[in-house]
């Protein structure tokens, strides 16, 4: 229950982030409606009286600007998407959520491995189980936290301590893996949610075909940038979080193999130092 906090955290970002990302689409929209019939706009300024016509020349930097206008950048790509786009950007904001926090906490989990090795062990020798475990106590991380299960069955024989190091190994994996099956889902589901755009999108280019009596490339436009716009999306969202996945598994993987080595050191300083005692018996 201590990492329970962190998940309800990152599920409250995400959803804020959907909000958020609702109410910039909703207020960019709200923007380019035109003035209802019947109203006047209100300049602030009287027109200036046009003393010469613009050229041709001088007309097209003026359309130019006006066509470059926020409406053409993001929010209007995300609205020829269609509705399939807003499953898209809640597999993208819930991805980068988990993205975030898996990085926070698997930079918190890292540890200097030999260091710490270094001076529980030292302390174990020099000073007692106690030290040691001292030491671990102060120490964040996994690899500390199975030492310092381990170290808590001491005094109940080296096969006391190989069952505890083993319960405290799977219970530190799964707080190491928790959030991998969200970013597999997600960039597995990803892409499925653009083909299906893709084909929902084609189905509109047809009936618009099928309900026109002239068939023109314009009248099909809507349907194929659909079709095109959703499978590029859900193929953006699957590649850097399926990379992630891949990233967070290898370092995890990096702490298997220092956590089995550490616990493979503190089960065999812990034999020797039982059979110098049974020595000196």
């Amino acid at each position: 229950m201590r990492i329970e906090w962190r998940w309800k955290a990152t599920a409250l970002i995400a959803v804020l982030l959907f909000a958020a990302a609702l109410c910039s689409g909703s207020i960019a929209v709200a923007q380019e409606e035109p003035a209802a019939e019947g109203e006047e706009e209100v300049s602030p300024l009287p027109p200036e009286p046009a003393f010469t016509l613009p050229t041709a020349s001088e007309e097209a930097p003026v359309q130019e600007a006006e066509e470059e206008g926020f409406g053409s950048g993001a929010v209007e790509f995300f609205r020829q998407g269609g509705n399939f786009m807003w499953a898209l950007l809640f597999c993208s904001l819930l991805g980068l959520a988990v993205i975030l926090e898996r990085l926070w906490t698997l930079q918190r989990a890292h540890v200097n491995t030999r260091k710490l090795m270094t001076s529980v062990l030292g302390a174990l020798r020099e000073e007692g189980v106690d030290a040691a475990k001292a030491i671990c106590t102060k120490t964040r991380g996994p690899i500390a936290a199975i030492l310092h299960s381990g170290l808590l069955r001491a005094d109940k024989g080296p096969e006391a301590v190989e069952k505890a190091i083993e319960s405290a190994g799977s219970i530190e994996m799964s707080f190491l893996e928790r959030g991998l099956v969200v970013l597999s889902t997600i960039s597995n589901v990803a892409p499925l949610l653009g083909f299906s755009g893709t084909v929902s999108g084609m189905i509109h280019a047809f009936q618009a075909i099928a309900a026109a009596e002239q068939v023109s490339a314009k009248l099909v436009a809507t349907g194929i940038s659909e079709a095109l716009i959703t499978t590029l999306s859900g193929l953006l969202i699957a590649i850097p979080v399926q990379a992630a996945h891949n990233y967070f598994v290898s370092r995890i993987d990096r702490f298997i193999i220092e956590m089995e080595e550490s616990s493979v050191d503190l089960v065999d300083t812990l034999v020797d130092m039982e059979e110098r005692k049974a020595a000196r018996a």
